[in-house]
């Protein structure tokens, strides 16, 4: 039985390959460091009062903080490719006043009025949301999607409760 002895060629392609390896790792890290500092700087921009509280678990890390009339959530749930960044307000509790009209308006201020967000229905409250993957999640990005949901909530939360209110 003969025994192949690494060659310098075998060598220097497995050291390459560990050391992009740990180099991809600590630039995932990095990014991850960064999206939370990105997140962190956009929130100390827009709140109110000193509102802004965070919680770190299991799950990633939520944001929460006053803006306007609103409160803002931002959600993190990691750094890799798959996970989440999602941003969400709530606008008004339901049930509403004529329901049928209030689903209209807010669908066609979908079409017009909302830009990367959208209006939508969750645990029974109509609520501002942009959600995305953190692939490829810019620090732009970021800000704009926070800023554009705090901005939607705030603008729309008194006057849709004004004419929709709950019944």
């Amino acid at each position: 039985m003969t025994t192949q002895e690494p060659t310098s060629e075998t060598l220097s392609t497995e050291s390459l390959s560990t050391e992009e390896t740990v180099s991809n790792e600590l630039i995932e890290d990095a990014t991850a460091v960064n999206h939370m500092e990105v997140v962190e700087t956009v929130i100390s921009s827009l709140e109110e009062d000193d509102s802004a509280m965070v919680s770190h678990n299991d799950d990633g890390h939520l944001w929460k903080f006053k803006y306007g009339s609103v409160e803002v959530f931002v959600q993190l749930t990691g750094s890799t490719d798959e996970d989440t960044f999602t941003v969400w307000s709530k606008v008004m509790q339901l049930p509403a006043k004529n329901e049928p009209q209030l689903m209209r308006k807010l669908l066609e201020m979908n079409w017009s009025d909302t830009f990367e967000s959208c209006f939508a229905i969750v645990d029974d409250q109509v609520v501002v949301m942009s959600s995305r993957t953190v692939a490829e999640l810019s620090p732009g990005e970021i800000s704009r999607a926070i800023t554009v949901v705090a901005t939607i909530a705030d603008d729309n939360d008194e006057v849709l409760v004004a004419e929709f209110g709950q019944t």
